[in-house]
């Protein structure tokens, strides 16, 4: 079959040349960011810069009133709707559009609100990881949602981060690479705060807290950077995950709810059901509450994760892929096996960080994913 393909940008890439290189590219449609998190973005086709500096996350739409005290942060970079102009833009060239939300990553609210942040069982906060557990958080991706989407001719809705974030993902001059295993990433990702805490039915919470800091400290004393499994009893491990994801099902209706009818949404997710991050463990029902899910795909692991999620009830399986950096490899070949594993659309990274020298690498992947069977 024939794959649709969506290709990523950010409202500052949609500027004089953007729509030809868009044609060029074979791309159906493009996400334009309309809630980003902090970034140092390359600006590969600019002449006067070499990169865009988001020194915080952003909505890149006017905030308006009726916030609680989770409020976004105005961009003093950009704009103050140049999403909306981007996505303006688009229209006018005939292109078509989509809105893409990154909901619970924002390094500056977790910094102002613990409280409300993701918190590991030494008691650690992840600043950059809101906390969906909390109702406050929820109810901020929702009215996230309902600000950024008012007014927006999209046709499509793309939601990252729509979920939990963990202890691995970048940080500032992020020191933590090879250092931890899966498994021991895995339990440092478990959120201890208490509202998470709320849910684990049947558990002491302190008495949880320490259980898995030995299962922390006997993973990293055991040197095995490649262990994947864990010691805790099958009903703990049962009961965190069950809490995550119920959480993560409130935080996701209650954006659907925002995003309202007559818009297609895709969710940014992953079949391992443990995944934190921008794309966060798929919960039983979130396939089917969705038009599509959108796989992690960067890696030659891909087909393995499409044929995972395989059996969702999702309409249409999205593989995301990368032509930015080495990893890209050869991308065709790739979208090849990832069509072949089921994949049912191609969602491309980025169209304004692949430099011109990368435009063929696009052009190849999305033909590749066109071609019928």
């Amino acid at each position: 079959m024939s794959a649709r393909v969506t290709g990523y940008a950010y409202p500052w890439d949609v500027r004089s040349g953007f729509t030809d290189r868009v044609a060029d590219s074979g791309v159906d449609e493009v996400a334009v960011a309309v809630a980003y998190h902090s970034a140092r973005a390359a600006t590969p086709f600019d002449e006067t810069r070499s990169a865009v500096l988001a020194r915080h996350a952003a909505l890149y739409r006017p905030a308006g009133a009726g916030w609680g005290r989770l409020r976004p942060a105005e961009p003093d970079w950009v704009g103050p709707d140049c999403a909306g102009e981007a996505v303006a833009e688009l229209n006018r060239c005939g292109v078509a559009a989509a809105a893409w939300l990154v909901l619970t990553h924002n390094s500056l609210l977790g910094g102002r609100f613990p409280d409300v942040a993701v918190r590991n069982c030494f008691d650690e906060v992840y600043p950059w990881a809101l906390c969906p557990s909390h109702a406050e958080v929820r109810d901020y991706a929702a009215r996230l949602t309902e600000v950024g989407l008012g007014g927006l001719d999209v046709r499509s809705v793309v939601l990252e981060a729509c979920g939990q974030l963990g202890a691995v993902h970048q940080h500032q001059h992020e020191k933590t690479d090879a250092v931890w295993s899966p498994v021991a990433a895995r339990l440092l990702s478990v959120c201890c705060c208490p509202a998470c805490a709320r849910s684990w039915t049947g558990f002491d919470a302190e008495e949880v807290r320490e259980l898995l800091r030995t299962e922390v400290r006997r993973t990293i004393a055991s040197g095995d950077l490649t262990a994947t499994t864990d010691d805790l009893p099958d009903e703990l491990r049962a009961a965190l995950l069950a809490g995550r994801h119920d959480a993560a099902d409130l935080l996701r209706r209650a954006v659907l709810d925002a995003v309202g009818p007559g818009r297609r949404v895709l969710l940014h997710g992953s079949a391992d059901v443990w995944a934190t991050g921008a794309l966060p463990g798929l919960t039983p029902s979130a396939a089917s509450e969705v038009d599509g899910v959108v796989l992690p795909c960067w890696s030659s692991t891909g087909p393995e994760e499409v044929a995972a999620a395989g059996a969702t009830a999702a309409r249409e399986v999205g593989a995301y892929v990368t032509a930015v950096g080495p990893q890209a490899g050869d991308l065709a070949d790739h979208v090849r096996r990832l069509r072949a594993a089921g994949a049912s659309e191609l969602h491309l990274y980025h169209l304004g960080l692949a430099g011109p020298a990368r435009l063929p690498l696009l052009r190849e992947a999305a033909d590749e994913a066109r071609r019928v069977f």
